[in-house]
């Protein structure tokens, strides 16, 4: 399978590169900066361009059998970093006839009528305070992923770590509340949808094989 990572070179991009190209993947890594991939590896292409902006997005996605956004918010970077990213996306995978895509976002974001923990609820509060318009800009981000006819998944984890990960995880339609997951747990998870298309034009939750964790 050929498959796109937009954020290639982010905390979670890195390790979704690494064990696309390890289970033997081809990979398209879209960065901002080439150098800044510090894989070389003959199933590994880099492609230079701002997904924001547009740039080199359609090159990144031609050919691709799918697409991965793992694209996160920072503090420098624009407020509808996902919305106008993904947009930008989408526009490119419609054009190109890639009909796979995975993106992923915050916990916080909801699906309708979902029922939420204690914890959880308090987790939703504390973000609308704190990062409010991170959260908008994922949900808008998701409406628009929702409404194509795209075999879509959005992946929501909770707070993330670096590290190896433990290899296992629960996911699906799991209570969060305050735990956290490795980033290298939610790039298996996600290799693990495409693979197998799991969760097709469904919104699974990520979290630790522990619910205590």
């Amino acid at each position: 399978m050929q498959v796109t990572v937009f954020g290639a070179t982010g905390r979670t991009g890195r390790p979704l590169v690494a064990q696309a190209l390890d289970r033997g993947h081809e990979v398209v890594a879209f960065a901002r900066s080439a150098a800044k991939v510090d894989r070389e590896d003959p199933d590994l292409t880099v492609v230079e361009g701002d997904a924001y902006t547009g740039g080199g997005v359609a090159e990144a996605v031609a050919g691709a059998d799918a697409a991965v956004s793992v694209l996160g918010q920072t503090d420098e970077g624009p407020d509808d970093l996902l919305t106008v990213a993904g947009e930008n996306i989408l526009d490119a995978m419609d054009e190109a006839g890639v009909d796979q895509f995975v993106t992923l976002v915050g916990a916080g974001v909801r699906k309708k009528g979902e029922s939420v923990t204690l914890s959880g609820r308090v987790m939703g509060a504390l973000l609308k305070l704190l990062a409010r318009q991170v959260l908008e800009d994922a949900k808008a981000h998701v409406e628009r992923v929702r409404v194509t006819d795209l075999d879509w998944t959005v992946v929501r984890a909770p707070r993330l770590t670096d590290g190896e990960g433990t290899g296992e995880y629960r996911a699906g339609d799991i209570d969060l509340g305050f735990e956290s997951v490795a980033r290298a747990d939610v790039a298996r998870f996600v290799l693990d949808c495409l693979e197998g298309e799991q969760y097709v034009r469904e919104m699974p939750k990520i979290g630790p094989a522990n619910a205590s964790e």
